[in-house]
């Protein structure tokens, strides 16, 4: 056992960690960021909140490192590209930066056994600032694997629904879509994969797929039986459309219509539709009138029931900078 601390020499030892702390907080402002306190396994650090649920270390220990942490998931806070019940991507993408922010004015402790992600990411476990995030909405929990989440971070997000506080207010889907890939991403690969996760527990779900994206078109999971109700409405709306265009519509699967409906809704136009929208020019005489018409009927509203969940594609390397995406400009 360690000898204890005699008061003069405490006077000593104080002065000097005082000293280290602070310097290591001159090391985070001379980044130039925005900073917060972090206990990473018992030592404070200082570091930056790029959004939600994750950061970079600024100074001490593990300077430089990058983090992600486990057991919860925040929006993406690149653009608006998540939909579900009433909410339009602009508000959600806006949950998403409130996340950031909750997370920059907190002081937060977390553990790890500094493993790392695919992206080279140390995973840290930081119980209170997950329970905080969730119980006010602006994250879920989140399991990377077909377990539950942790019990806490779950019983915040059963409180947060049942309050339906931030995320939760305008519909509670199933599942979040919270990541997606088009099969051309990976050649290599035969199939891609979509992340879904649970609201009730958090648990994944692997939605596998061999579909390629086209940029800022919007991906949707719904349940089977939704899913068959959606094929039903839609049958009927190819057989009110006519023969003559028949053609026109086969060029289309549902959910693209239902793209074009919905901006068509927003905008009043069928050219604010992004890469993935029309796919050939000559089109857009022959649906403008269509869409029109579905859209003064009050298109399916229960199309956009709060089972399902949406979430627009784009690819990585165009979510940021002067190359970045028309959808996530708006």
């Amino acid at each position: 056992m360690a000898r204890p601390l005699r008061s003069s020499s405490r006077r000593r030892v104080w002065p000097a960690l005082a000293c280290a702390a602070f310097g290591i907080l001159l090391a985070g402002q001379a980044h130039g960021r925005a900073q917060s306190k972090v206990f990473l396994n018992g030592v404070p650090h200082p570091v930056h909140f790029n959004d939600g649920d994750s950061f970079q270390v600024l100074g001490g220990q593990y300077a430089g490192t990058k983090a992600r942490l486990a057991g919860f998931n925040t929006l993406e806070s690149f653009g608006p590209v998540h939909r579900w019940g009433t909410w339009k991507a602009k508000e959600l993408y806006k949950n998403a930066k409130m996340a950031t922010l909750n997370a920059r004015k907190g002081v937060w402790h977390c553990e790890s056994d500094l493993k790392t992600d695919s992206y080279g990411r140390i995973l840290w476990w930081c119980e209170d600032l997950a329970v905080d995030q969730v119980r006010k909405g602006l994250a879920h929990a989140m399991s990377v694997t077909d377990d539950p989440a942790k019990p806490s971070v779950v019983a915040a997000q059963q409180e947060a629904i049942q309050n339906r506080r931030g995320m939760w207010a305008h519909g509670v889907p199933e599942y979040v879509l919270t990541s997606i890939h088009s099969n051309d991403e990976s050649p290599e690969y035969e199939t891609s994969y979509n992340r879904l996760v649970s609201s009730h527990d958090g648990h994944s779900r692997r939605w596998m797929h061999t579909e390629i994206y086209s940029e800022c078109q919007e991906i949707c999971w719904t349940p089977p039986e939704a899913d068959e109700r959606k094929k039903l409405i839609f049958d009927r709306l190819r057989r009110q459309a006519g023969e003559a265009l028949k053609p026109v519509l086969d060029a289309y699967s549902d959910d693209r219509l239902i793209s074009l409906m919905r901006k068509y809704k927003e905008t009043s136009q069928l050219g604010l539709v992004g890469a993935g929208g029309l796919a050939d020019s000559g089109h857009r005489e022959a649906l403008l009138p269509l869409v029109k018409r579905w859209v003064e009927l009050d298109w399916p509203r229960d199309l956009d029931n709060e089972l399902q969940s949406c979430m627009t594609y784009v690819d990585f390397r165009r979510r940021f900078g002067t190359n970045q995406a028309s959808c996530l400009r708006k």
